[in-house]
């Protein structure tokens, strides 16, 4: 028997392990892959002028240490396939602190963040109204609570279809998976089909202005940092396989393969859609757009295609948010599951449906946690606080997973012994201690850019409401750690082996 196993439990959670290796690669590729591809990419003009031309260059960069902190959940899923991942993985490894206060930050914001994406996709079924010109439907999705009540019901739609176990779960979401492929190959083709000489006769003849061919543009590394800092983010999603270990099959062999070629798979889909918009649209001309007005990559190829087409582009970029959301659900549910299965939450929320073998308590508190989320995208008016919050508490997460791995045989020497993947440890030295630097290198860059952006007051930087969350995360573990204490449990016993399957 392997040590780490010894160390088990004979206790069962009332998971089961139902995810093959498709299920759980699209869960990760379903987390990466929403609308922002489609304006991140070409907005990023507005955000980081003078990145130019070299927007290719700067996702390259973004996709290294997304690779690295990719590769450290690999490592810890092969030895910890638990469910609620990245908690499970720093409590044992690093510290029963840094594990609950990062992923507490984790679920807050990839809660709001689930908020934001139901509200945000009725936008773009709007829009496909628009484009088929069904004005009066148009109308009827721009009245505010319309909008709010078609958010929610969305949301809870996805809510229901987690209740309902993963069987409904994955034939869901797959199928949404090779749709959102099958409409984003539209983009690819129509991008390269298409060259700057076409794009500005079309423009020409639309709009009746001339647009230059692009020239050479210099480039500072610091522009390159901050840009390359900001498209990682598109890059965050992959951690939800982690999220998903209690119920994957062969989890020791199937994580780290499901979270290699989820990295993979959408780190070359991203690569390719940006390179065939550029290919056909001059970066000069989104950058001059950019400035005045919100530039999608749709409204971008618009110019050179039929109403239909842009209608199709569109619908991808709705399916892509649409896939989010069951996804988003199943991982910050199991991070709620995993902190009551270990007492630091209370215990109602580990408990798992009879029949369905599902964390039903955790999934409704996640909803309820996102239906936040979006009460506060259509109160306030904007989501873009939501997304740098997600992104700072990602940032941190991804670096202390890359420390877990640095200190996973000095606190778990057992566990430590069963690492599959990378198992020689200088690699795994190297490989974690390349991760920490360039993600910290990212998480300094976003702060500072964080920090220097003027706003109208302080609770608008994500960095201080992060903070906040932090301090009530600490708050909530020092009152249960001690509250397990006065049980009589042993806590270091318990945060050194690992939770029940």
């Amino acid at each position: 028997m392997l040590p780490a196993l010894m160390t088990q439990t004979p206790a069962r959670t009332g998971l089961t392990r139902q995810l093959g290796l498709l299920g759980l690669t699209a869960t990760g590729i379903c987390s990466m892959i929403g609308a922002a591809i489609n304006v991140i990419p070409f907005m990023i003009q507005r955000t980081v002028p003078g990145i130019g031309p070299h927007v290719l260059t700067a996702f390259v960069i973004a996709a290294l240490p997304a690779m690295l902190a990719a590769l450290a959940y690999a490592m810890l899923a092969s030895a910890m396939p638990r469910a609620g991942g990245s908690y499970v993985y720093a409590s044992r490894g690093l510290s029963p602190y840094l594990g609950f206060v990062a992923s507490f930050s984790q679920w807050f914001g990839l809660s709001i963040a689930i908020g934001v994406v139901a509200y945000v996709l009725v936008f773009f079924l709007r829009d496909i109204a628009v484009a088929l010109g069904w004005l009066a439907m148009s109308q009827a999705l721009s009245f505010r609570p319309v909008h709010l009540a078609l958010s929610l019901a969305i949301l809870w739609t996805f809510v229901a279809v987690n209740l309902r176990g993963l069987k409904l779960y994955e034939r869901t979401l797959v199928p949404l998976m090779f749709l959102m492929f099958a409409l984003g190959a539209v983009v690819i083709v129509v991008g390269f089909r298409f060259n700057q000489a076409d794009f500005i006769a079309a423009v020409l003849a639309r709009e009746g202005r001339a647009v230059p061919l692009p020239s050479a543009a210099p480039l500072s590394l610091t522009t390159l940092l901050t840009a390359s800092a900001i498209l990682f983010s598109s890059f965050i999603g992959f951690d939800s396989i982690a999220q998903a270990g209690g119920e994957a099959k062969r989890p020791e062999r199937m994580l780290p393969l499901a979270i290699t070629l989820a990295i993979v798979i959408v780190g070359a889909y991203y690569i390719t859609f940006v390179a065939a918009v550029y290919h056909t649209v001059p970066w000069s001309f989104v950058a001059q757009e950019a400035r005045v007005r919100d530039v999608t990559a749709p409204g971008l190829l618009g110019y050179v295609l039929a109403p239909g087409w842009t209608v199709l582009i569109v619908a991808g970029a709705a399916t892509a948010l649409t896939n989010d959301l069951p996804a988003m659900l199943l991982a910050v549910s199991r991070l709620m599951f995993a902190w009551a299965e270990d007492g630091i939450f209370p215990r109602i929320v580990a408990r798992v449906h009879a029949t369905r073998h599902t964390p039903h308590v955790a999934i409704v508190l996640s909803g309820l946690m996102a239906s936040l989320g979006i009460l506060g995208s259509h109160f306030a008016g904007t989501f873009f606080l939501g997304v740098d919050i997600l992104v700072t508490a990602m940032l941190v997460n991804f670096v202390i997973m890359c420390m877990t791995v640095l200190t996973l045989p000095g606190r778990n020497a057992e566990l430590a012994r069963v690492v599959r993947v990378v198992p020689h440890r200088q690699s795994q030295i190297l490989l974690a201690a390349l991760g920490v630097t360039f993600l910290g290198i990212f998480l300094v860059v976003h702060t500072w850019r964080d920090l220097a952006q003027p706003v109208n007051a302080w609770y608008f930087r994500a960095t201080w409401l992060w903070s906040f969350v932090m301090f009530i995360g600490t708050l909530i573990f020092a009152r249960e750690r001690r509250a397990l204490q006065v049980a009589g449990v042993d806590v270091d016993a318990r945060f050194r082996t690992l939770p029940p399957e």
